[in-house]
């Protein structure tokens, strides 16, 4: 690459969005520490390897520790920085959680391994994003803030590049466009890239999904534009509702100004790594063909592959999966009806959940989960757009409304955590799985010491059947 030509870096996902996108976050860690070391040899911007699905992925369906993982992937990956998705004021579970519980969050990810923090707010309202950002800059980690990309008559090109200067504002690092379900086309992500590198002087970070097809086609466009980094999983794992193939765009990109250096051949060694790792998925069902074709009307309906997925099951255990069509139409009523908020997660699950119930019950909002009352009650937020009067009546009546950041309602909850779960920590981040997993992690924690008896059984009182502290 000449001097001075401008590489293009890009953050590999496939130890994190890929297989959560393909095939629901099974991926175990002992499937990914074998290629940690070459990955690291690379050159990427970053390995994207936690945060998101994992953390619950591991607690509830592999039985494994997701502190321990991110150990583990630290100690082989040591040039490369690693870069998890942070919720926000949702950390990694499905509510808001007070600020000491999010501030702990921070630090211990950072003590334990993560050099980059994706911090994003499902209803980009900047205000859930504080708590995170400050925690984050104070234990000297990348912020990474986080524009959450949709479309509506509420969402333009120029409040996107308004929010960015915001986050820019308040101590980003750098910016990341999260376009969640593919919805960002070529000519749109150029005019959108150059307003927003001329408004802001940080780094910024396109990431998208296969899902719609042209997703290839908007990072070529991204980086005429001047995009810095872009986020591609290896191709085993890419397409469908994963990210665009790595290999690919750094062929694509070689001998050009944009350059990404990388190297072919070592790429192909890690390709050559995940392909039996595919083929198992799909032999054993994880991987269905469904996600991984293309499909225009992503457009139409904004619906991300995990939300997808997410009804698909809903309906295949009501015995209803002759809705689905019914459904995928509902939801953008229900988005409309609750203020047009982005789809990703928490509000994809619960827009995804109400359109299931108003199809399943024949009436629209008959039955409303708590979820769903919480988006109208403030409780996730400010909606970009308002919620109409006859639909808050509706579904939460006469009840009083959130106007401020919800976080400033919540009293301190760590030092409770600790109480509650006291009997099974092992370790300082076990009050943060407690905190955020509940019952799940109790039964990660029952099963660890399990395990533990088996190695220690000099150690177990039988006559008494006591556990070893």
């Amino acid at each position: 690459m000449a001097k001075g030509k401008k590489a293009v870096g890009i953050t590999e996902t496939v130890l994190r969005d890929a297989h959560q996108s393909l095939i629901a976050t099974r991926m175990t860690t002992d499937d990914i520490l074998p290629i940690v070391e070459k990955m690291d040899n690379i050159g990427y911007h970053s390995l994207e390897a936690w945060g998101g699905a994992t953390f619950d992925s591991c607690l509830r369906f592999l039985n494994e520790d997701p502190w321990e993982r991110l150990r583990k992937i630290k100690n082989k990956a040591k040039k490369t920085p690693l870069q998890m998705l942070f919720r926000g004021q949702n950390i990694l579970g499905y509510r808001h959680y007070a600020d000491d519980i999010v501030e702990y969050f921070v630090q211990k990810s950072i003590a334990n391994g993560i050099d980059i923090l994706r911090i994003f707010d499902a209803l980009n309202d900047v205000r859930n994003l504080e708590c995170a950002i400050k925690a984050c800059k104070k234990e000297g980690g990348h912020l990474q803030a986080t524009v959450c990309y949709t479309l509506s008559d509420y969402h333009t090109n120029e409040k996107f590049v308004e929010m960015a200067k915001q986050l820019e504002n308040m101590g980003a690092n750098s910016i990341c466009i999260k376009d969640m379900s593919g919805l960002l086309l070529p000519y749109t992500a150029y005019d959108l890239i150059t307003k927003m590198k001329k408004a802001v002087r940080i780094p910024i970070q396109l990431h998208t999904h296969y899902t719609s097809g042209v997703a290839s086609m908007t990072y070529l466009k991204a980086i005429e534009a001047g995009v810095d980094v872009i986020d591609c999983a290896m191709s085993p794992l890419a397409m469908g509702t994963s990210q665009p193939p790595t290999e690919p765009m750094v062929a694509a990109l070689q001998g050009t100004e944009h350059d990404t250096g990388l190297d072919l051949d070592a790429l192909t060694e890690i390709t050559e790594y995940f392909v039996p790792l595919r083929q198992k998925y799909l032999d054993s069902g994880l991987l269905n063909t469904k996600v991984m074709g293309v499909d225009i009307n992503t457009l139409k309906y904004q619906v991300p592959g995990g939300m997808l997925s997410n009804m698909v099951s809903q309906l295949k255990q009501m015995g209803a999966e002759d809705k689905f069509a019914e459904v995928l139409k509902e939801v953008p009523r229900v988005r409309a009806d609750l203020g047009y908020p982005p789809l990703v997660t928490p509000s994809s699950q619960i827009v995804g959940t109400q359109a299931v119930m108003n199809v399943i019950t024949g009436e629209r909002y008959k039955m409303i989960p708590n979820e769903t009352k919480g988006i109208v009650r403030g409780e996730y937020g400010a909606t970009p757009a308002p919620i109409s009067e006859e639909i808050v009546k509706k579904i939460i009546g006469d009840e009083k409304r959130v106007t401020c950041r919800y976080a400033d309602t919540l009293a301190p909850e760590l030092d409770k955590m600790r109480k509650e779960c006291a009997e099974w920590i092992e370790q300082d981040e076990d009050v943060l799985s407690y905190a955020l997993f509940g019952q799940v992690a109790v039964k990660f924690f029952e099963y660890r010491r399990a395990q533990k008896y088996k190695i220690d059984a000099d150690l177990v009182d039988m006559e008494n059947k006591t556990y070893p502290v």
